[in-house]
This record gives C-alpha cells, structure tokens and sequence, in this order.
C-alpha cells in the first residue's frame, strides 16, 4: 500500500513537473517568435498636419457600408459583448456595443494621429444585427483579409523597450487614463501589403479610457474609483504629478502603475512636441468620429490640450534646467 502511495505520489510530481515545463516551453517559444519577426514597427515618422482624425488609419475607403449587415457568429473572448459580422461591402468586423465603444473609437484616432500603429475601427451610431437585436454606439473594428492576428507582446519585453516611441506609448496611457494594462490587450498585427510584410504591435483594446484610474495601490481594492467614457472625471483626472532626478512621475495608480517608474524627461519631451502639433480640428475630428456631442468634444479637446501643456511645461522645465 505505501509502494503504491509512494508511486502515485511520484508520477504526479513527475506529471506536473511536466506540465510546468511544458507550459515555460510555450512561454518562450511565443516569446523567441516575437522577438524573430522581421520589420517589427510599433510607431512611424508621419505628416501629422495631414492625417485625417475623423476616419482614422482605415481612412474613407474602409467605411463601413451598414445598409446590410450579416451576422456571423458572437466572439467569445473578453468580458464585453461582441458579434462578427459582414457588411455590404463584404468587409469583415468585430462589432462592440456598449460603454467601450466610444472612448475606443476616439483613443485609436489620437494614437494614430501621433504616428502609432492601431486597430481600423468606426463607430456606428445605431446598428441593427440580424437575430442579435439593434444597438447604439457601436465600435467596428476591422478583420481585413491581408490581415494576420498573432500573439500578444509584452510591455515589458518587446523590440521597443528603452525607445522614445515606447515610453510613449506608456505615456500616453496615462493620458487617456487607460486602466486595463495588460499584456492580454496588445496584439501583433502580421500585414501583409502586396508581398510587403510588416508586424504591428498594436494595443487591442483601448476602451478602458476617458473616465479615471483607480484611487489606490492595494491588490483586488485598485479597481474601487474606476471610470471608463466619462469625459467630466477624465478632464479633472491627474496626469503629471512632478519631475525628479531627470524621471517623470506621473499620477497613476493600480494596475500597470509599474511601466511608468522608467520614463525621463527626455522620452516626455519626444511625445509632448508630437501632442502639441495636433490641431484642434483633428482633436474635435476624433471626438466627432466616435459620436460625442458638441459639449462633450469641447470639454476633451480642452482636456487634450491641458494634459499636452502639462507634459510641455513639465519637460521644458526640466530640459531648460539640465
């Protein structure tokens, strides 16, 4: 009986032992196929002045057509509701109603309009899914055929670890008051244009913004305070707390607080000069594209613009003084 015992007790140490390897193996394989891809681009030199906020990086030739709509099946993954479906074009979405919808639709456009990678996406002011129902406020996001979904990336591992374009990126997550930083919600975008292939590292989801991080640093009690789509708390949220010892610190608290221990003063003042030449009409572009109202737009374009002068003051500052 102890033989047995003992045996039994072996093979399952020996069974989640191989387990434990196996599962480290798939880690690191995901993370060696990261790290090979060839031509990894996260942020691009752009024309700025020229790019139009309003239909964002799908522009106007990917609107999508909504007088038919196909409904393909309900998307299983995430917390929020989501339903693949095809337009009259014949072009491919993932439909998000909900709270999400805007906020989403408006942080790709400010991202994109700085020269980061992003989802396609549109919002729809109503939408009717056949067998689904009719809803308001609903973000598209594209699935384009030359479009390959693959692994997450890694805040903290990736190709762009120490650049200006990722501290960036981190920066700016802070000032959309993007709470859900998780490795989870970024994405490699395989895209293939006419035989040219490059690989985007885009952040998936962005609809945990405009509203407030949380009000606290505890496990589990980080999430008490937290807002998404509420354009009064987001224009009162904090964004830069000070500057010390050539570092920035920012007023971030909860999950992924983190990422933006790291980020000099130097790094800010490479994102607040590319913040400072969006134009207004572009800010207002990008509210208008996800279906915000007239009082709504005013007040986050003068959130924009304070948040970019804070960032401006605080790193001019500082670089005038070293």
């Amino acid at each position: 009986m102890m033989i047995s015992s003992l045996r039994k007790s072996i093979l399952a140490t020996m069974l989640l032992s191989l387990a434990v390897f196996s599962a480290a193996a798939q880690e690191k394989g995901k993370k060696d196929k990261i790290g090979r891809l060839n031509n990894p681009v996260l942020w691009e030199e752009v024309d700025q002045a020229g790019l139009d906020l309003y239909n964002g990086p799908g522009g106007v030739a990917m609107q999508p057509d909504v007088s038919r709509i196909e409904f393909i099946k309900e998307e299983t993954q995430g917390h929020n509701k989501k339903f693949r479906i095809k337009d009259a074009k014949g072009q491919v979405w993932v439909a998000k109603p909900g709270r999400e919808a805007q906020p989403e639709t408006a942080a790709v456009r400010l991202l994109y309009g700085l020269g980061y990678k992003t989802e396609v996406n549109y919002l729809v002011p109503t939408l009717n899914i056949p067998g689904q129902g009719s809803f308001t406020n609903v973000r598209l996001e594209a699935r384009p055929s030359n479009v390959e979904r693959l692994d997450e990336w890694k805040w903290k591992d990736n190709p762009f670890v120490g650049t200006n374009e990722l501290q960036g990126l981190k920066i700016m997550m802070v000032f959309l008051t993007n709470w859900d930083l998780l490795d989870l919600q970024n994405k490699v975008l395989r895209v293939n244009n006419n035989g040219s292939i490059e690989h985007h590292f885009i952040i998936s989801d962005l609809g945990a913004t405009f509203g407030k991080v949380g009000n606290n640093n505890l496990p589990f009690f980080f999430r008490l305070g937290r807002k998404t789509n509420d354009p009064g708390t987001w224009y009162e949220a904090g964004f830069v707390s000070g500057v010390k010892d050539g570092m920035i610190d920012f007023d971030f608290k909860g999950k992924g607080r983190s990422l933006m221990e790291d980020i000099t003063v130097a790094q800010g003042r490479w994102l607040a000069t590319r913040l400072a030449q969006l134009s207004d009409k572009q800010i207002d572009d990008a509210f208008r594209a996800a279906n915000y109202n007239a009082e709504e737009i005013k007040l986050l374009r003068d959130g924009v613009r304070e948040r970019t002068s804070e960032l401006d003051k605080a790193t001019r500052s500082a670089v005038a003084e070293r």
